[in-house]
């Protein structure tokens, strides 16, 4: 007797096993909403040498360094915090909140930190380095690199982190670029993330813009010439504020930085280096509400609001550390 095999009864059982998948990611209390479109832009070509210099990572060295951050392990998410050389009370308030280890039993995540040097110069930089390599030989997590650590080198320091990242940590399953003022639900963005399944890749979310201008006000903090950049709109982008991405796309950026005209916004650019990629950003929001995840304004803590979002902004170090305990205890009550 002929035994013949249908594929029908397996199909069956892998749409049933994606829809409860999505279900489970929905009922966890919000969900990525990957573009359908790829973006189709002719690969431009590489920038000229004196211009690329600027963001090549081989134009600087390290001063601080944790090369050895990943060699043992794997991370599941590792955070990427810019932050100020001098800037001791965030580092502080970081690893004491959000940035700690073994928040979430099961899942590997490193915190570190990415600083440049230090404006100013003068008598006293000296000591300022002893004082930032003393505190990064208690903590092994800073990261100092000897650009001028200033708001128009912000593209530099991004495209630098993009190049550690792949360079050092390069099998991690997801990164998050994250201000140092921002609060960041560590818990949801996890279950969020391993909902999505293992091996994502080319996956960016945060808050997408998607309709951005060129400011062309001389005076104004975002100022852009059309001598830099002569489109009227930016492609899609996910704000600086913080975005999370798959381990692939470190590396990927850093290479299409050798496409791409350094401009000084910096969550625009890594938008311009997707572009070149045909990657979009995917949104994220909650399913109840369809409120962005990754909430960019500044909001009054409550316990259960914030434990709704992935990230809020706009906090300083001693804020974050006076919710974090009652956040912390209390998240799951919601």
């Amino acid at each position: 007797m002929k035994v013949t095999f249908s594929w029908r009864p397996v199909k069956f059982l892998l749409t049933i096993s994606a829809a409860l998948a999505l279900c489970a990611q929905i009922l966890l209390g919000g969900y990525f909403f990957p573009s359908k479109e790829k973006t189709h832009f002719p690969k431009p070509s590489p920038l000229p040498p004196d211009q690329y210099r600027v963001i090549a990572p081989a134009t600087y060295k390290y001063l601080l360094n944790q090369p050895a951050a990943c060699r043992d392990r794997t991370p599941f998410l590792v955070f990427v915090v810019p932050v100020g050389p001098g800037d001791r009370a965030s580092r502080n308030a970081i690893r004491t909140t959000w940035g700690a280890a073994g928040l979430v039993p099961g899942v590997d995540t490193l915190t570190v930190f990415y600083t440049g040097m230090p404006e100013e110069g003068g008598r006293g930089s000296a000591s300022r380095h002893r004082e930032l390599a003393e505190e990064s030989r208690r903590h092994g997590d800073i990261i100092q690199m000897d650009f001028l650590d200033t708001y128009r080198n912000l593209t530099v320091k991004t495209v630098l982190m993009m190049n550690w990242l792949s360079t050092h940590c390069p099998d991690a399953s997801y990164a998050m670029k994250v201000d140092a003022d921002v609060f960041v639900n560590v818990y949801h963005l996890v279950k969020m993330l391993r909902g999505g399944g293992p091996g994502r890749r080319d996956f960016i979310t945060g808050s997408v813009i998607a309709d951005g201008r060129p400011r062309r006000d001389r005076s104004g903090k975002w100022y852009l010439s059309e001598a830099a950049y002569a489109d009227d709109r930016f492609p899609p982008y996910v704000s600086g504020a913080g975005y999370v991405f798959s381990g692939d796309l470190a590396a990927k950026i850093a290479s299409a930085s050798r496409y791409v005209r350094p401009i000084p916004l910096e969550d625009v650019y890594v938008g311009l280096c997707l572009r070149v990629l045909g990657v979009r950003p995917a949104s994220s929001r909650s399913f109840w509400s369809f409120r962005n995840l990754f909430e960019v304004r500044r909001l009054e803590y409550d316990r259960c609001t914030f434990a709704k979002r992935v990230i809020v902004n706009g906090f300083e170090p001693s804020q974050l550390q006076s919710i974090w305990g009652d956040f912390s205890r209390g998240h799951l009550s919601c």
